[in-house]
């Protein structure tokens, strides 16, 4: 039995790259029918793209063999565990959407029944399972020297407001534990002051959870940050371009994730920090979540802050200081210690 729609294939192409083409066609209209973001769809179409143009042959003729060879050399150009997982998965559904689309019209005009060429074999395990790329967070002494360096610069900058926005924002990145996606899609009205004893912003368009769209959440302006927003928006934003946006670029549009990354680097060559000082902006997402569980904020409580869809994603976000065993056991001994003392006071 060949799934696949009833066609009349005397109007398909009968060029393999022109017809695999148009099913890449058909894919990403699927894909938009169904509710995915923009983000996610443009970030899953590049890569399934360059899948295809790195196998280069058509998807129908491609075998597990092909698939080792492409992502071995992946693996040898030194990208990431989870890198080359993006890769496998995407043309993993894209198969599975030729499987269930276009498999009589493949097999009508090239002959070809379809087969899955990623077995268990070379289906990439999680980038948990076997990567060693998460270099440790930055801890809290160099955030904080970072955001005073921020703070210093304001001051004697050429353009006042992009160097406060940038402040403003990156402090956002942090304190909020936002995605830079995600705060680059914040506006104006985004911001309530009012909602809960911190205030707190509405991310609407967190990424959803396996590919599902975007998944809206609330998340609280902790540590002062409803402060440097109040600031933010009263002396600094009104310099800026008027738009909705709330970290708005030079035109008022909002910064593109690339630029956000850049920006970063770029604050950091002038800070001349060493490159084991060096972070991005995820590594700021990252610090959020280790430096609120180091001081003992419930995990459950990150997740939601992170938009996670398991305390298990956010527990691979959480990487302890080297000393965090040690601390934790001389608070615990304090604390005991104090109880008993108060005990014995009582009588």
């Amino acid at each position: 039995m060949v799934q696949g729609r009833t066609v009349e294939v005397a109007h398909a192409s009968t060029d393999p790259l022109t017809f695999q083409l148009e099913c890449v066609e058909a894919f990403v209209t699927s894909r938009v029918v169904r509710g995915f973001s923009a983000v996610t769809i443009e970030n899953e179409t590049g890569e399934l793209e360059r899948m295809l143009a790195a196998l280069g042959k058509p998807v129908w003729e491609a075998t597990a063999d092909d698939v080792d060879r492409v992502v071995g050399a992946m693996a040898a150009d030194g990208l990431l565990a989870s890198t080359r997982r993006r890769y496998v998965q995407a043309l993993s559904i894209f198969h599975r959407f030729l499987i269930t689309r276009r498999a009589g019209e493949i097999e009508a005009l090239f002959g070809v029944r379809l087969t899955n060429p990623i077995d268990e074999f070379n289906a990439s395990r999680h980038v948990g399972d076997d990567s060693p790329r998460l270099l440790p967070p930055p801890s809290v002494s160099r955030v904080a020297v970072f955001f005073d360096f921020l703070k210093e610069r304001i001051g004697s900058a050429r353009k006042y407001a992009p160097a406060a926005r940038d402040y403003a924002l990156f402090r956002t990145l942090y304190h909020a534990g936002l995605r830079s996606d995600e705060a680059s899609k914040l506006e104006i009205a985004d911001v309530y002051f009012g909602r809960g004893p911190f205030g707190k912003l509405h991310v609407r368009f967190g990424k959803g959870a396996r590919t599902s769209g975007p998944r809206p959440r609330w998340v609280p302006m902790l540590d002062h940050l409803d402060l440097v927003v109040r600031w933010y928006l009263e002396d600094v934003r009104p310099k800026l371009p008027e738009s909705a946006v709330l970290f708005c670029d030079q035109s008022g549009g909002a910064m593109a994730r690339g630029t956000i990354r850049n920006r970063l680097r770029y604050l950091q060559d002038l800070e001349h920090c060493s490159p084991a000082d060096r972070f991005s902006p995820h590594a700021l997402r990252r610090a959020c979540a280790t430096h609120n569980y180091e001081r003992g904020v419930d995990l459950v409580a990150i997740q939601q802050m992170l938009g996670h869809w398991t305390v298990g994603s956010t527990m691979r976000y959480v990487r302890p200081s080297e000393t965090f065993i040690e601390d934790a056991y001389r608070s615990a001994v304090s604390d005991t210690v104090a109880f008993l003392q108060g005990d014995d006071d009582a009588h």
